[in-house]
């Protein structure tokens, strides 16, 4: 969403402009400011792209409803198997993008069997703990809070990054070309991200895109950002009555580029792998 300006004769129009990908087609919508730009902009912008995005919400709105549906009609052990299917790949697929070794089938080995692979005793410890906060997380419902965020981290890296498992980091971070905000910076970057998730009014969908959005780029941890991130994005998706999505290894590119645009950039790429991976409903 940009504001851009248009001259007609010797007076100048402002205009807040927001294009989105539905379907294959590139969308662009328009709406008039004035002569100047109001006072209350960031607060049109909101309204404005939510009126944008109605077809997306309603969308949004029939996935939702068809997973409850089909959720509801699933025996109670039928379910904690289909639960633990969801963790095997969720936790497959979120470790190997960081560049875990362990394949799909040994992940299962690993949580079913306890039978562990030829691999990095690193990678196979992050595999039980991960699978193990995945599904304490889903049956326990809370507000996202500093203390959650930082009990995940230490459950899940505690015994193989003991140094800075369940601690923000106090130090400068780059990834990439990026580089992270100022560790002096953090205690109030996720004060306002923690008070984000709890406050909006938004779609769930889209707020569990922005939360990790907003996440990765506060990256208030020496390691383990992303797994973490991408555990906020599944928790206010199910605890919210929507079905989970899970970013697979194969689109882990496509996933990174989505990373580096700004947030409407990735919102987008977020609803379209979420209706992707849910077309069925």
């Amino acid at each position: 969403m940009r504001i851009i300006k248009r001259k007609r004769g010797e007076s100048e129009y402002f205009y807040l402009q927001h294009s989105f990908r539905e379907e294959v087609r590139v969308k662009t919508q328009e709406l008039y400011l004035g002569c100047s730009i109001p006072k209350n902009i960031e607060e049109i912008k909101m309204r404005f792209g939510q009126e944008a995005k109605k077809d997306i919400y309603s969308k949004l709105a029939e996935i939702k409803s068809h997973f409850q549906n089909e959720w509801a009609r699933i025996p109670k052990s039928a379910r904690e198997k289909e639960l633990k299917e969801i963790a095997i790949a969720f936790t497959y697929n979120t470790n190997s993008i960081e560049g875990s070794t362990i394949t799909l089938a040994e992940t299962r080995e690993i949580l079913e069997n306890e039978i562990a692979p030829a691999k990095s005793l690193k990678d196979i410890k992050e595999t039980e703990a991960h699978a193990k906060v995945f599904l304490i997380m889903l049956e326990k419902k809370e507000s996202i809070s500093e203390g959650l965020i930082l009990r995940w981290h230490k459950e899940i890296f505690g015994e193989t990054k003991a140094d800075i498992a369940g601690k923000f980091r106090e130090y400068l971070v780059r990834v990439g070309s990026y580089n992270a905000p100022d560790w002096q910076d953090v205690p109030e970057l996720k004060r306002a991200l923690i008070k984000f998730t709890g406050t909006q009014k938004m779609n769930s969908v889209e707020l569990a895109a922005r939360a990790h959005y907003r996440f990765e780029k506060i990256h208030p941890f020496g390691d383990g950002n992303g797994r973490i991130g991408r555990l906020i994005m599944n928790y206010i998706l199910w605890h919210k009555e929507y079905p989970m999505l899970i970013i697979e290894k194969k689109r882990r590119k496509s996933y990174y580029r989505a990373l580096q645009k700004d947030e409407e950039g990735f919102v987008n790429y977020f609803f379209r792998r979420y209706f992707s991976a849910h077309k069925s409903a």
